[in-house]
C-alpha cells in the first residue's frame, strides 16, 4: 500500500510541475514539441531513479554537513551517463534538448526528492518515488508539448494532424506560447481543485497542500 501511494503521489497529488511548480525552466524551454517533452521527461526519470537509489543506500554514510554537495555529485554522475547515451544513440534529441540535459544536475525536482525522500527512506521506496515523480514530470511535459506542437505546428510527434483544419499559430512554439499554455493548464487544474474542495468542504479531497479548509477559509482557496 505504501509503495502504491508513493508511486501515485508524484503523478497526481504532488505532480512536480502542475502541483509543486518545480522545474519550470526546462518545462517551458523544451516543450516546443511532444517528442522533446517526453525525451526530457524520460531522461529526468532515469536520473531520479538512479540518484534516489544511490542516495538512499548511502544516507547513513554521507555526513550531514556535506550532504548537498554529495547529492549534486551523485546526480551529476547519472546526468553525465544519460547525456553520453543520448549523444551516442539519440543525437537529434540530444541536440534539440541542448543545455537542458546538463542542467538536470541542478533541477530542483531531483534535489528535492533526494533531500525530502531518498535521505529518509529505503532503496526500494526511493526508486518507486523516483519513478512516480518522473512519470508525473514526463506526463506534464508531454501534455504541454502536445498542446504547443498541435497549435503551433499542426503536428504531433512530427505527424501532420491539423491539416486543412486551421492554420498553425507560430507563437505557440515560441516562449510566449509556453507561458500561455502553462498558465491555462495550471488555471484549469486549480479551478477544478477549488470547485472540488468547496463541494466537499474538506482538504482530504483536495491535492493542494494549503490546509485552508482546516482554517475555515474554504471559500478563499
Amino acid at each position: 500500500m505504501k509503495a502504491i501511494k508513493t508511486l501515485t503521489n508524484g503523478i497526481l497529488k504532488e505532480n512536480p510541475v502542475f502541483r509543486l511548480v518545480l522545474g519550470t525552466c526546462p518545462t517551458l524551454a523544451v516543450t516546443t514539441s511532444a517528442k522533446n517533452g517526453i525525451g526530457m521527461g524520460l531522461a529526468t526519470t532515469a536520473v531520479l531513479m538512479g540518484s534516489n537509489l544511490v542516495i538512499s543506500l548511502l544516507r547513513k554514510v554521507i555526513p550531514d554537513k556535506v550532504r548537498i554537495p554529495a547529492y549534486v555529485t551523485i546526480i551529476s554522475g547519472f546526468v553525465t551517463i544519460i547525456q553520453m547515451l543520448l549523444k551516442a544513440y539519440l543525437p537529434d534529441l540530444d541536440k534539440a534538448l541542448g543545455i537542458y540535459i546538463p542542467l538536470i544536475v541542478v533541477n530542483c525536482i531531483i534535489l528535492a526528492r533526494a533531500e525530502m525522500f531518498a535521505n529518509k527512506n529505503n532503496a526500494i521506496l526511493s526508486i518507486i518515488d523516483g519513478i512516480g515523480m518522473g512519470i508525473g514530470f514526463t506526463v506534464a511535459l508531454l501534455t504541454i508539448g502536445t498542446v504547443r506542437e498541435l497549435l503551433g505546428a499542426g503536428t504531433w510527434f512530427g505527424i501532420t494532424i491539423t491539416k486543412n483544419l486551421f492554420d498553425p499559430a507560430l507563437i505557440m512554439i515560441l516562449p510566449p506560447g509556453g507561458f500561455l499554455v502553462f498558465g491555462i493548464i495550471m488555471g484549469t487544474i486549480n479551478k477544478f481543485s477549488s470547485m472540488n474542495l468547496t463541494k466537499n468542504k474538506s482538504c482530504s479531497s483536495c491535492p493542494l497542500p494549503c490546509g485552508a479548509a482546516g482554517k475555515g477559509e474554504v471559500d478563499e482557496v
